[in-house]
């Protein structure tokens, strides 16, 4: 689990530290990632800020969104129930590429 945003490092550190998060934050200040991707982002005292939103990962692919997050403090809530189906997900994909079982002899 990662959290992204454009604010600086400097500023992310202090809140990692003030709200205790139990996860690291990364740094998209030049808007690079969120450029590539195409992410929602708004203007707030002329700052560009991502819209809150849940990007599942496996594999270097993303493979659900949860957009839009309203109201925002449900994202944590709404992360942990696309987690589980994608967890059923991966013992599928694991169980369709197992190798067939041997006759027994």
């Amino acid at each position: 689990i990662f959290g992204l945003s454009t604010q600086s490092t400097a500023y992310q550190s202090e809140v990692h530290e003030r709200l205790h998060l139990p996860f690291p934050l990364l740094s998209d200040a030049s808007l690079a990632f969120a450029t590539a991707l195409d992410l929602p982002t708004f203007s707030f005292e002329g700052e560009t800020l991502l819209k809150r939103m849940t990007l599942l990962c496996r594999d270097g692919q993303i493979t659900r969104v949860d957009y839009p997050i309203f109201p925002p403090d449900q994202a944590a809530q709404r992360a942990l129930k696309i987690l589980i189906p994608d967890h059923m997900l991966g013992d599928a994909h694991a169980h369709a590429h197992a190798a067939p079982a041997q006759p027994a002899i």
